[in-house]
């Protein structure tokens, strides 16, 4: 038994690229109370943002990076104990899809599903800190994005024609970044919220609380994909995700009953403003 356990900690610290890394065994098997309490917080807010807006990786990666555990494996266990949270907020939602959001799931599912398999098995074999570098750019243009996806939706169907073909074309354009999209939320995924409601927005969705359960159950399918992934490679440390799994259910489902009270007009701000608090984190943390 401790020629397994040793032999799976040589290959955490091969599959992170991580000469540095060590773990105490106790560390498997159990979390000190106040490392507990310090994730199931960080949970409760990631899974309560995560069904307003995206962007609860923001809080779930650097506590989970905060209390010992490295980068990669962080980021696992972040993808295992906020998905549950992702669901709750999906079945939340479920009552805001309209017939025209229905007619755009199945295509965006099939993209996700295989955008999000190829993004984990990237994670798995690639270093993280070059594509870190590329995080607040992605999330800035993600957010200007969306704040200006009204004139971009116009402009893109004023161009197209008023047939079939240019909606065709508009679908095609979209289910493309999507596919990097998806690559992206298995890859890392912090603050795809912003990036799949910016595609949306693109796709001519308008309603705000329609886009954000299409984009709870996208995101929730993709993760589902990166996260068996994880679970085969065995990367992911569950005492640490499973306290994390019931904070991020727990605010992910209050939280989405929360935002489908609020007027449209706020959580579009409220979407802005955490796009832009995330970039310039990502920056200061990245380049500065």
């Amino acid at each position: 038994m401790g020629g397994r356990l040793c032999g799976a900690i040589r290959w955490l610290k091969r599959a992170c690229g991580r000469d540095d890394f060590s773990i105490q065994y106790g560390l498997f098997f159990r979390v000190h109370f106040g490392q507990s309490a310090f994730l199931f917080i960080a949970a409760f807010f990631a899974g309560l943002i995560n069904s307003v807006a995206g962007g609860g990786s923001f809080l779930s990666f650097p506590a989970l990076v905060f209390v010992g555990i490295p980068p990669i494996a962080a980021n696992a266990t972040s993808t295992a104990a906020v998905w549950p949270g992702s669901v709750a907020s999906m079945l939340a939602y479920r009552k805001t899809f309209t017939p025209e959001a229905r007619k755009l799931l199945p295509p965006l599912l099939i993209t996700g599903v295989i955008g999000g398999a190829l993004g984990a098995r990237i994670l798995l074999y690639t270093p993280q800190h070059t594509f870190m570098k590329l995080v607040p750019w992605l999330l800035l243009c993600a957010t200007l994005l969306f704040v200006a996806s009204g004139r971009i939706t116009k402009w893109v169907r004023a161009r197209s024609s008023a047939h079939a073909s240019g909606d065709k074309f508009l679908m095609f354009g979209g289910l493309f970044l999507e596919l990097f999209i998806a690559m992206y939320v298995g890859y890392f995924g912090a603050g795809v919220g912003i990036l799949v409601l910016a595609l949306l927005a693109v796709l001519g969705m308008e309603d705000i609380h329609t886009m954000n359960g299409v984009k709870n159950l996208l995101v929730a399918v993709v993760n589902g994909v990166a996260l068996a992934i994880f679970i085969w490679s065995k990367i992911i440390f569950w005492p640490q995700a499973l306290v994390m799994l019931v904070g991020a259910s727990i605010g992910g489902y209050g939280g989405a009953y929360v935002a489908q009270r609020i007027e449209p007009k706020y959580v579009r701000l409220l979407v802005i403003f955490v796009g832009f608090s995330m970039s310039a984190y990502f920056f200061a943390r990245e380049w500065f």
